[in-house]
């Protein structure tokens, strides 16, 4: 495993023939909106053309400090590739490397990859009957099993969703169709990327709480339970007496 960053936050799959906009358009949108990983797909072009577009893509997302993926092996040039859960065994060299995976048996062939996606998390139109759908807890599940950070993936379309996917441990949530289909990328992208910042921080603050909660109860056992002014053993009986005052 490479060790430098993997992609989290909202990560767009490209799908030029959903988009309502050429695709550079929509990657320019979504790129306002806070999204700073894409991973291009499109394989239906010749190598010549999708290296055009990757290149195209990168110039796009330098400029916000975002990366680009491509699917599949070749990394077009670049640095970074997300292969499927067919294959290539083992992972090509590459800067990062992910992969697609829909379950236990496919998360424990993974060797030296950097992160994973796990999909359906939710019914999806792009691909209707795939699944059948993992839902939040089958993700949750998964993703403690996972050797390395996982991205939600398939029918994600709402901040709540998102909420959700990140509340079960995922790193980010990659999303394709509610972005290429978007009226406005860009405002969709900034509302997916909010949702995923507050689930994060809603995340980090419920470690903290947990953490101080432990701290407490082993410095002071019970501290942490209600009730816990009256665990104190008085030290005289008039104390004992005595209504508990809190502390």
């Amino acid at each position: 495993m490479s060790g430098g960053a993997v992609p989290s936050g909202v990560v767009l799959l490209t799908d030029r023939w959903q988009a309502r906009r050429p695709l550079t358009e929509v990657v320019e949108a979504v790129v306002a909106g806070g999204v700073r990983w894409v991973v291009l797909r499109e394989k239906d072009l010749s190598r010549a053309d999708r290296a055009a577009l990757a290149a195209e893509l990168r110039a796009i997302l330098a400029d916000a400090g975002g990366r680009l993926i491509v699917a599949g092996p070749d990394p077009l040039d670049g640095d970074a590739v997300h292969l499927p859960a067919a294959g290539p065994y083992p992972p090509p060299a590459a800067g990062l490397v992910g992969r697609s995976c829909h379950d236990a048996t496919e998360l424990a062939r993974l060797t030296t990859e950097d992160y994973v996606t796990l999909s359906p998390v939710f019914p999806t139109r792009t691909k209707p009957g795939y699944g059948p759908p993992l839902h939040p807890a089958g993700l949750r599940e998964l993703i403690a099993t996972s050797p390395v950070p996982v991205l939600a993936l398939g029918g994600i379309e709402t901040p709540a969703q998102v909420r959700e996917c990140i509340g079960a441990g995922a790193a980010g949530a990659a999303v394709l169709g509610a972005l290429m289909r978007a009226d406005d990328p860009a405002d969709v992208a900034a509302a997916l990327t909010a949702a995923h910042g507050a689930a994060r921080r809603a995340g980090h603050a419920a470690v903290h709480r947990a953490a101080d909660l432990a701290g407490r109860e082993a410095v002071h056992p019970g501290a942490g339970r209600a009730g816990h002014g009256a665990a104190r053993p008085a030290t005289t009986p008039a104390a004992a007496s005595r209504p508990n005052q809190g502390n």
